[in-house]
């Protein structure tokens, strides 16, 4: 038995999978706001609850945001800030007597998808979450690659090819690629040609029903995320990019960004697939559990 737990900012979701990864029960609880001690609590009663239900010990694995630094053993890159600086795996594991694995909660989400979601049939996966942010992970061989410094796959953080416009990330730096493949990003985009201030979904709607505004948008936003995926593809190769996240739900992306990306790809032909993600928001707390 295998017990996943997603560490999000307004929930924390639990789910025991049995050795074949079917859903044996799923339980969840609001995210203690600014209590990092009540944070692992939280958690632990949570996979304590989750643990009588197998019937006994079971794996513990723990998706977030950010990554625990080689350098100091704490999280690091997390936009959590209770977590942030602290050795929270460690502190866990002590409070469960048990070891639980850790790791960036885009990562979880291109595992699950690698294991038995949308990517299963492929070597080699990148998953991408298209939200709040643009997170993402790279999965070879249905193993999670963490690289020596913990940040493979946070291709968000690199800067946006062409473009002349400042937006200030959270990170500190400008131009990255999140702060325009984001759903506020896109929304910022459309407010920015002249639009009204509505989210990613709305336009995307808009531009089906043939807004002349919307669509423009939407297409240089296509553009937009086929180059800076192809930078991913020119570097990894992967056989696989599974998206997920909210701005993943507009169909026309799966249309429009693998004939845009072969402008950027650094080949006569790109065989890689883009694909949405089968478990959706399930794919994180399902990832966490299969880091066993």
């Amino acid at each position: 038995m295998r017990i996943g737990v997603d560490l999000g900012g307004t929930k924390i979701e639990g789910v025991l999978l049995d050795e074949n990864g079917q859903q044996i029960a799923r339980e969840r609880v609001a995210t203690p706001a600014h209590s990092y001690e009540q944070v692992v609590e939280s958690i632990a009663e949570l996979v304590e609850d989750l643990q009588c239900k197998a019937g006994g010990r079971a794996t513990v694995g723990l998706g977030g945001p950010g990554a625990v630094s080689a350098l100091t053993g704490l999280i690091k890159n997390s936009n959590t800030l209770a977590i942030s600086g602290r050795a929270l795996p460690a502190d866990l594991g002590k409070r469960l007597g048990c070891e639980v694995r850790f790791s960036n909660d885009a990562n979880c989400f291109a595992l699950s998808e690698a294991v038995d979601g949308a990517g299963a049939e492929y070597s080699s996966v990148f998953g991408v979450i298209i939200g709040t942010g643009t997170g993402g992970g790279v999965v070879i061989d249905k193993k999670v690659l963490a690289g020596v410094n913990s940040i493979a796959g946070e291709w968000g953080h690199n800067p946006m090819p062409g473009v002349s416009e400042e937006r200030l990330c959270y990170c500190g730096r400008t131009n990255c690629i999140e702060t325009y493949l984001c759903g506020a990003g896109l929304a910022k985009s459309y407010l920015v040609a002249g639009g009204e201030p509505i989210k990613a979904p709305e336009i995307a709607r808009r531009a089906a029903a043939g807004e002349g505004l919307a669509e423009t948008v939407l297409d240089t936003y296509c553009r937009q995320l086929a180059q800076a995926l192809a930078g991913v593809i020119n570097l990894l190769d992967p056989a696989a990019i599974v998206l997920g996240g909210g701005v993943s739900n507009i169909d026309i992306i799966y249309q429009k960004v693998p004939q845009y990306w072969h402008e950027f790809v650094f080949s006569d032909s790109c065989e890689t697939q883009l694909l949405k993600a089968k478990y959706g928001d399930s794919s994180g707390v399902r990832g966490a559990a299969w880091l066993w």
